[in-house]
């Protein structure tokens, strides 16, 4: 990696804000910074104007920083956008002090500095937080978590599916909770790789970690999860529904996007259950 890191900043309507993170985190960001009225601003740093937010995502490679400049820019327009180049020691202590562990049902998620403060009788889980999506601190993470931990607690040795893993997290969660066959792809190398550490780190081997596209995975499953952006499980949903033998959980999902991915699965004859929501994030539930 470079000695230096470029820092893509996003200045847009607060309600826009969830949109480019995800946008970013897709676009290969190594983290983001979200400045807007929900969290206390970092000593030093400029504070967004009224109804705005802004968000900054850190990329080591300038192709990427730029290709995801355009992306917002074309599909935000009336954001002001910015790339800079920083040093990198002037960010790392930073973007951890972003990282926040979470405690969901049985589950203790968080990063490997602050596993001195998991409680006790708490199901851990140890996630590096680099390059990927998904250290449970995310709404429609924390989500996923909570519908995998009441899910394994009715149904001990489920075979699970996570579709577009990131960091593996849904997947160990789930292992770690009593899974039987738990397999977790995503078509991103790097994602991939990490989810393999973290996959070893958590001391749970047997979970089937991949680059597989869906129509190459074997089987069908108790509970399928996939955690993405809401055009993509649009687009995967023949895919997705082919593998739920019983339950079927989707987030990545903002609140005006429900109705046309609910319709989207439910055209291919699953039945729609309570889900939850957190904020704008929505996760849908779903069932054979």
């Amino acid at each position: 990696m470079s000695q230096t890191y470029l820092s893509l900043t996003v200045e847009l309507p607060e309600e826009a804000s969830e949109s480019v993170q995800d946008l970013l985190h897709e676009a290969g960001a190594l983290g983001l910074e979200v400045r807007d009225r929900e969290g206390p601003l970092m000593p030093g740093v400029r504070a967004p104007q009224a109804g705005e937010a802004i968000v900054i995502g850190y990329f080591d490679e300038r192709e990427t920083a730029e290709d995801a400049q355009e992306q917002v820019q074309e599909a935000f327009p009336e954001a002001r956008v910015g790339l800079s180049e920083q040093p990198q020691q002037d960010w790392s202590n930073e973007w951890k002090s972003l990282i926040k562990s979470v405690h969901v049902g049985r589950l203790w998620v968080g990063p490997p500095w602050d596993v001195k403060n998991a409680p006790e009788a708490a199901v851990r889980l140890v996630i590096e937080p680099k390059m990927a999506f998904g250290t449970g601190d995310h709404p429609t993470t924390a989500l996923c978590l909570a519908a995998v931990d009441a899910y394994m607690k009715d149904h001990p040795g489920a075979s699970v599916l996570d579709v577009g893993t990131g960091t593996g997290v849904l997947a160990i969660a789930a292992k770690k909770l009593g899974a039987g066959r738990v397999v977790a792809t995503d078509n991103d190398p790097v994602s991939v790789e990490l989810a393999q550490e973290n996959q070893a780190d958590n001391g749970t081997p047997d979970i089937e970690v991949s680059g597989k596209e869906l129509t190459a995975v074997d089987g069908t499953f108790d509970l399928v999860l996939a955690n993405i952006l809401a055009n993509t499980l649009i687009e995967l949903a023949p895919l997705i529904a082919a593998k739920v033998k019983d339950r079927l959980v989707l987030a990545g999902v903002l609140a005006h996007q429900r109705t046309d991915v609910e319709a989207a699965y439910q055209k291919l004859g699953l039945t729609l259950l309570p889900g939850d929501s957190q904020g704008e994030w929505v996760r849908i539930d779903l069932k054979r």
